[in-house]
């Protein structure tokens, strides 16, 4: 494999030259630069991560913190999106990407203990138990976190307008005529309050009713619990008229007890899902839900966290949130023989 000497002698120029040019130096002209570069590519060159580590200092490495409750993983139909958009822009800036657990070999550390083993320069926390004392210890030491969809203390963080977006879905569910608006809403979590907040401050603003039994916990991107769930309402004397839903993947749950109950959606009910997940427009009838924007959410958080590694006398900690968009679609219809 070729190394800097080599292209020094490829180019005829100094090693320190060749080193100042493939590190971006100002004081390398372009014609020269592009000279080294050009070679580099030729010979195969590539950068040696240890000796770039020892000089600089910098591993150039981030940590992301991903541990959905479903074991979802990288499967997850939300947040794949938004750590690949989140990795497509470090990688651009020029970061490794890394995924930190509790295993060192066959050793069991901390969430702390393996970033600093592995010189993990910044974390990436979404979708994990934010109170889980490990959690908490890695958003308080001096290594910067950006999270998504909750606020550590002295962190950068990246929302989702749970609580609007939720607002928007009730009120263009009151739109077509629905008053009897019920929610099967997701286990607790910052994300979830928030969205409980927005369904009851809509039904408040709105005079509607709001029924314990219209709300119904179940888990996030399962379709047997949300099933269950809406068999429940579906049992209902006083039904209602359209269910709100934890995510778009839970829609196939609803749909499925829906239609053992020979109703068809929208006619005799109405459903809404959240996330705007691909299927939620190819399936039929096309599902009405709030489109969360993924490639944005993960560039601001990249781009929060990199600034945050290389300015830590300037950190920005204040809360980035990024609208979500309705998409109105098929499932949501107007109130027929109410």
């Amino acid at each position: 494999m070729a190394n800097i000497r080599d292209i020094s002698l490829k180019c005829g120029l100094s090693v320190s030259t060749v080193s100042k040019a493939l590190n971006g130096y100002s004081d390398v002209n372009e014609q020269t630069r592009e000279l080294v570069l050009r070679t580099a590519k030729s010979l195969g060159y590539v950068p040696n991560a240890n000796a770039r580590a020892l000089k600089t200092n910098r591993t150039f490495n981030i940590g992301i913190l991903f541990i959905d409750d479903q074991n979802n993983g990288l499967t997850h139909l939300y947040f794949s999106h938004v750590l690949n958009s989140f990795k497509d822009k470090a990688e651009k800036d020029g970061y490794n990407i890394t995924f930190i657990n509790r295993r060192w070999g066959k050793e069991t550390i901390t969430l702390l203990q393996n970033c600093k083993f592995r010189g993990i320069e910044g974390v990436c926390i979404a979708c994990v138990d934010q109170e889980d004392p490990e959690v908490q210890e890695l958003a308080q030491s001096n290594i910067p976190v950006v999270s998504i969809d909750y606020i550590f203390p002295n962190c950068a963080c990246v929302l989702s307008n749970n609580k609007e977006d939720m607002k928007k879905l009730v009120y263009h569910a009151y739109s077509m005529g629905h008053t009897k608006i019920a929610y099967i809403h997701g286990t607790d979590s910052h994300v979830t309050q928030q969205r409980i907040a927005g369904y009851v401050e809509a039904m408040n603003e709105l005079n509607l009713e709001v029924k314990m039994e219209y709300m119904i916990e179940s888990l996030y991107t399962n379709a047997y619990t949300t099933r269950k769930a809406m068999e429940k309402l579906l049992r209902l004397k006083d039904r209602p008229t359209c269910i709100l839903l934890p995510d778009d993947v839970c829609s196939f749950g609803a749909i499925d007890a829906i239609q053992s109950y020979g109703l068809t959606i929208p006619d005799d009910i109405s459903i809404a899902g959240y996330d705007g997940v691909i299927f939620s427009r190819i399936m039929s009838p096309k599902l009405t839900t709030i489109h969360q924007n993924t490639t944005k959410i993960g560039e601001e958080a990249a781009r929060l966290l990199i600034y945050n590694i290389e300015h830590k006398k300037h950190s920005i900690f204040k809360p980035t949130v990024i609208e979500g968009e309705l998409w109105t679609n098929e499932t949501v219809g107007p109130i027929v023989n109410v």
